[in-house]
């Protein structure tokens, strides 16, 4: 039933509708792992990862039938700009799923009794990126409510270097994953949107109130950097789905190769300037 709920083409029409199923996604895995998993002693060890399972299984024919849609185009459009700006449609109904991800988490994660234990390995996460060399006082320092100054004992420039490499290896991962199984990078990418939304809860102090500050700290670096692994997600899923239908065997497919690395390129431009949002004007700013 769920998967019913929207098609790519419609969401190519209407983006913003994605951001109401990314909410209802999140939310329906959020109180499920919630209500269902986190009493559970064992199962509570790994709510974090339960949540974004589910997640991944509420979105996973949306992200395959679009791919297929986008790899369609790839055979019928000969114009690379024409095909840039085609793939844009499919990329901002990505982003507004992913935004819906995002509040969805954020909000749960503050509004629940005990709702930061949901989230326990993104904040493990969150905290071996932002300060690794001074992890466990980051988790000890997560309910005091100034986890939000944590900050890296880097110098600007090699957090820009630590950061980019990251968000490359991110996008590796992205890209492998939707080559290997054509949706598979929407794991990676509800992965990340649950750890944002779990730096969100540090910064606002798990406090409702302050939650759209802490969507605008996250989402001004944020956006762009999932942009990228979006459009990597979508340059392996298209490939992908040309693999599985044997387009090797025509012209067609070097075409599509072509397109492929083409995306691959914009994501890494994106990605570097996400980089350099996140370390020179999102501090100045917050």
């Amino acid at each position: 039933m769920l998967e019913s709920l929207i098609n790519p083409k419609k969401a190519e029409k209407r983006p913003w509708e994605m951001f109401l199923i990314g909410l209802f996604y999140g939310s329906i895995s959020m109180l499920l792992a919630y209500f269902v998993f986190a009493k559970d002693v064992v199962n509570s060890q790994y709510i974090g990862w339960i949540v974004v399972m589910f997640c991944v299984i509420f979105s996973m024919p949306f992200i395959y039938y679009t791919i297929r849609l986008e790899e369609r185009k790839d055979e019928e459009i000969d114009s690379e700009w024409r095909l840039l700006r085609e793939h844009g449609k499919a990329l901002l109904a990505f982003l507004w799923l992913f935004v819906g991800f995002v509040v969805a988490f954020s909000f749960w994660h503050m509004a629940l009794p005990d709702g930061e234990n949901l989230l326990r390995a993104q904040i493990s996460t969150f905290c071996q990126i932002n300060q690794p060399d001074n992890y466990q006082s980051c988790l000890k320092q997560y309910n005091v409510g100034e986890t939000n100054k944590i900050v890296g004992n880097f110098s600007s420039s090699e957090r820009l270097f630590s950061i980019f490499s990251n968000n490359v290896y991110v996008l590796i991962f992205a890209l492998l994953f939707s080559i290997i199984m054509g949706a598979g990078a929407i794991f990676v990418l509800a992965w990340n949107a649950s750890v944002i939304a779990a730096a969100i809860g540090i910064f606002a102090s798990s406090n409702i109130m302050n939650m759209p500050l802490g969507l605008a700290r996250y989402m001004i670096h944020g956006l762009p950097e999932i942009a990228a692994y979006f459009i990597g997600a979508l340059a392996g899923g298209i490939l992908s789905v040309a693999i599985i239908r044997h387009e090797y065997r025509n012209g067609k497919f070097w075409g599509i190769v072509q397109d492929s690395l083409n995306l691959i390129v914009v994501a890494l431009i994106i990605l570097f300037i996400s980089a350099l949002i996140e370390v020179f004007i999102t501090p100045k700013l917050f």
